[in-house]
């Protein structure tokens, strides 16, 4: 062909020499590799925007399984709460009250005379206020042997009202031996313990005010 002759003859020191139908074929082709350029980075680029949303997508999906399910078990879930709170409050009702409190420490102090524990302090702190409960910490320093100390322990357990007591800096240390005698197994045990009690309906309202007015929370 007279077409593919003039393209196997063209001078290409000559461009501008070549005929005219030969430019208008190169112009043609030239436009369209740069349609085809631009066609493909553009096909690229939404192809990366498509595979960000099809992830979304999933991630929007998945979430929305999360909450229906949710959704679902909600009224399940606020019947499982409520029952949970009652227990609670029954839990509460076992430890003592605000009245009963200065007995308690009594009972305590007592119970360990009983033991055999030679208590040389026995000083109730002030109480702090909490959401439901309040806290009174006792610094103590108590002798004993390690089953005295044990029937301490059993013997508050015995009380009528649940007693819960935590250690805070508490050690328990074999006791120095004094001049001339030996500490035949005696130990002493120093620190602090805090033991709880109940908030009162009346407690509990005063406290949910000061909780609402930004006060602090706890309080002595």
């Amino acid at each position: 062909m007279k077409f593919l002759d003039d393209i196997r003859n063209l001078d290409r020191n000559n461009v501008g020499g070549w005929p005219q139908s030969i430019k208008m074929f190169f112009i043609a082709l030239l436009f369209l590799f740069v349609v085809f350029l631009g066609w493909y980075f553009y096909i690229s680029n939404q192809h990366d925007s498509l595979a960000s949303l099809v992830a979304k997508e999933t991630q929007l999906k998945q979430e929305f399984s999360k909450e229906q399910a949710k959704a679902v078990n909600l009224e399940a879930l606020e019947q499982q709460l409520n029952e949970m709170q009652d227990m609670l409050r029954q839990l509460l009702r076992q430890l003592p009250s605000k009245t009963e409190m200065p007995e308690l420490l009594v009972d305590i102090s007592q119970t360990a005379l009983s033991a055999g524990l030679q208590t040389e302090l026995f000083e109730p702190g002030p109480e702090t206020l909490k959401d439901f409960y309040a806290e009174q910490p006792i610094t103590l320093r108590m002798t004993g042997t390690y089953h005295q100390f044990g029937a301490f322990i059993s013997g508050v357990a015995s009380l009528p009202r649940v007693v819960i007591l935590t250690l805070h800096d508490v050690s328990l240390t074999p006791m120095a031996p004094s001049k001339g005698a030996s500490a035949d197994g005696q130990l002493v045990l120093m620190g602090t313990v805090k033991t709880y009690r109940y908030l009162d309906d009346e407690e509990s309202a005063a406290e949910a005010r000061n909780s609402g007015n930004g006060k602090p929370r706890g309080r002595k």
